[in-house]
Parts: C-alpha cells; structure tokens; sequence
C-alpha cells in the first residue's frame, strides 16, 4: 500500500469518528499524519500491515491463502476455548473431580484466557525475533500438550495446569502473532480479510461444541480430549506451514509497550471499554449451554445453543468489521455493544424455552464479539497505526482482570441466588456500561473537531 499523502488537508476533511478504509493511517492529534517505511518497521506486528512505498502489500493473492489459513487456527484455538462452555456444563452436572467446587471448575476456563492474554507481550516479542511461523509452532505443541495431559487428569489442579494455563500457553503462542500475518497481505480489503480470519473462531466454537458434546457422550471424557489434541496437532500444524510472514524477524526490536500511553484519555476510554465489555462476554460464552440444562433442555440441545452463538459470532464479526470501515468504527463498537447488551436484559432474562433460547443465540452471537473485530481498528484510529503494537499489549494486559473472574462472578451469583437472573442482569449490564466509555469518548473526539 501507498505511504498516507504528504500534503493537502484532504486527510483531515473526514473527522476521525467516521470511519473511511484508510482512517487507520490517520495519525493521532499531536502527531504528524505520515509515517515512512521505517517507521512501519518499528512499529510491531500489529501494525505490520503498514507496508512502504516500495513494497506494498498485494491487496489479495496469496493473502487470501493466509485468511483462510489464519481462520482454521482460530477455529482450532478460539473455537476450542469456546467449547469448554460443554465441558464445564459436564463438569457441573457430574461433579467429575472429586473435591472440585463449582468455581474452581470456572477458574479452569478462566485461566487459560489470563495466561493467553498475560504472556501476549512475550509472543509479540516472540514473533518479531523468531518470525511467526517458529512462534506458532511453539503454540501448536503448547496447545496439543495441554490436551492430551488434560485427558489423564485425576484432580481439579491438574486441569488448572493442562486444560487452563498450559492451553491458554498454547493459544496466546497461536492467536497474538496469526493475528499480524491476514493485515501485511492487504490494503482495501483489509477488513474483510481480517473478519474472514476472525470468523474461524466462531465457525470453531460451533463446531466443537457439537463435536465435544458428542464425543463426552459416545466415547467418554479422557478420550474427546486426546482426539482434539490430535486434531490441534495435525490441522494447526497444516495451517501454520502455509503461512507466509511478509516481515523477517529481527532480534534486535524492543518490547512492544509503552506505558506512557495510559496518559491518553481516549485510550484510556478505550481500556473502559474494553473492560467492561469482556465481564459481559464470556460470561455468554461460558454460561449457555449451563442455562440450557438448567431450564431443562438436553446436553445435545444446551450444546446446540452455545454452538448457534459462535455461528451468529463467525457471522457477526466479518459483517462488523466490513461495516465499520464506512459508518464508522468507534460507531459500530457502540451500537453493536449497546444492542448486546439490551438483549440479554431483554430476551435472555425470559428465555425459559428452547426457541426463544435458541433467538437470543443467533441474535446476540451477532453483536457480542463485535470487541474483537474492531478493537485493533480502534487502537489504530485513536493512537496512529505506529503505535498499535504498544496500545493492543496494553489491551490484552488490561482484559487479564475481567476474562479471569467474568464467569466465577457469573457462578457466585447464580449460587448464590438459586437462579440465573443476577448473572443475565450483570451480563447486561456490563455490555451497556461498556457502550457509554464509546458514547462518551464519540462525543469527546466530536467536540474537537
């Protein structure tokens, strides 16, 4: 892609609340708007999508090959985690581990989501000095060990150290750098590159949670574990072969942070959000196919409805993001997260039968990951595409807090109660209070401009 013009106020015509295709290369208020070759270079592999003047990126090509690529991943990494909403439901409902609490079997999910986002500076660091491939690879075998060591556990620990951190490990190792490669291949068709890749992690929550569902039932616990370590293996591993870094690594980049940015009042909106956002979220990832159960449906049924929200998300999210580069992407954020929000007040709170469960899925898997469509998009927008790389590690750092406790805050609540009324209430509630940091930080960019 083409360096951003060097000259005329053309760049400055659409205000910076209004998403356009290139708005990511509009640099922040108090920074010059263009940025040259070497200062892409340096600027992580977040922001690697920024290519020179001398070698830009196809828009397409063999970009769509690593799409494709990058999509099968999420759905053998993010769709797995996803499915643990079946897992826990089994847990739940058998009691597995003998002494294991219902909490403690929330923390298993928990964990492997805070050490996937805790070690994402490390990966970073990983991918720029290793390159990506070396990195991912590392993921496979982390994810695959987790897996298979999980089917011979005897004691809730030992799922903290496979099931949660050792997965977790594997995840971050996988989904931090792939998520660098789909941008350096495009320049117009960038989001809808990035959504087809993103979409995977639906299509994969889907998948597996009909298939983990299955296999618990048909050929018992130990075993579904030890075939989706298999399947880790040999499909990430197929994956990660075919994609093509356009960066080569460099040893001597530097850690991808800069703390000084927390001194920005937009980003630290944008942290608001981002908080508040991910306390709703897994708990809708974790908790529906234990609803399910709870309002009496079958596991087959409770497993179906977890998998029709990860289909809305492999639906929702390209749509988000191709959407996002026209209306406008802090736009997008806080309309989807509003309507979120709304529904779980308003429909899941009442969904007591299988149909209406099942309307509340598709309907909120549409608008509930919309976070991870446009997050990065809104780091680019608010702190200039050179700074990405600082500005998402600080993003995965400050999410630790709410992917951790989100869902054990789900299950004391409903202990607590007897009923899933407070834990639908907070979901609610915590996506509403998310949209307001985006309400306020739209006003506050309009008024500036």
């Amino acid at each position: 892609m083409g360096a951003p013009p060097r000259h005329g106020p053309s760049i400055f015509c659409r205000p910076p609340w209004i998403g356009s295709k290139d708005s990511t290369l509009i640099a922040s208020k108090n920074e010059s708007p263009t940025q040259t070759a070497e200062d892409a270079e340096e600027s992580g592999p977040e922001s690697s999508e920024v290519a020179s003047e001398t070698d830009a990126p196809p828009d397409g090509g063999y970009g769509w090959v690593c799409a494709v690529a990058a999509a099968v991943v999420n759905a053998h990494s993010w769709g797995f985690n996803s499915a643990y909403a079946v897992f826990l439901a089994y847990y739940l409902k058998h009691g597995t581990f003998e002494g294991g609490t219902k909490l403690q079997y929330a923390f298993v999910g928990s964990l492997s989501l805070t050490t996937m986002f805790t070690i994402s500076p490390l990966a970073t660091i990983s991918t720029q000095r290793y390159g990506v491939r070396k990195t991912m690879l590392a993921g496979v075998i982390c994810e695959t060990a987790s897996l298979i060591c999980a089917s011979f556990a005897k004691q809730i620990w030992h799922l903290f150290l496979t099931q949660g951190i050792l997965f977790g490990l594997g995840m971050g190792l996988l989904f931090i750098p792939v998520a660098s490669v789909v941008p350096q291949w495009f320049t117009s068709k960038r989001s809808l590159a990035s959504g087809i890749s993103l979409s995977g992690a639906g299509l994969g929550g889907l998948i597996y949670s009909l298939v983990a569902s299955a296999m618990i039932r048909n050929i018992g616990l130990s075993w579904a574990f030890r075939v989706l370590g298999l399947l880790a293996f040999s499909v990430n591993t197929m994956c990660v072969l075919l994609i093509r870094d356009r960066n080569k690594p460099d040893k001597t980049k530097k850690i991808t942070m800069d703390i000084a940015i927390l001194k920005s009042r937009d980003f630290d909106l944008l942290i608001g959000f981002s908080f508040f956002t991910i306390l709703g979220y897994f708990i809708l990832i974790y908790s529906l196919a234990d609803y399910g159960q709870r309002i009496g449906l079958t596991s087959s049924q409770a497993s179906l409805v977890s998998g029709i929200l990860n289909l809305g998300q492999a639906v929702g999210r390209p749509l988000i993001g191709y959407f996002s580069d026209s209306v406008g992407r802090i736009n997008i954020a806080g309309i989807t997260t509003f309507v979120a929000g709304v529904l779980s007040l308003a429909v899941w709170v009442n969904s007591e039968s299988y149909g209406l469960l099942m309307f509340y899925a598709i309907a909120e898997g549409l608008v509930a990951g919309n976070f991870w469509a446009t997050i990065a998009p809104l780091v680019a927008e608010i702190l200039g595409v050179e700074r990405v790389a600082h500005g998402m590690n600080l993003v995965w750092l400050s999410i630790i807090v709410p992917s951790t406790f989100s869902e054990p805050i789900a299950l004391a609540l409903t202990n607590a109660t007897g009923k899933y009324l407070g834990a639908q209430l907070f979901a609610g509630f915590m996506y509403i209070a998310a949209s307001v940091f985006l309400a306020i930080l739209w006003f506050l960019r309009r008024k500036e401009h």
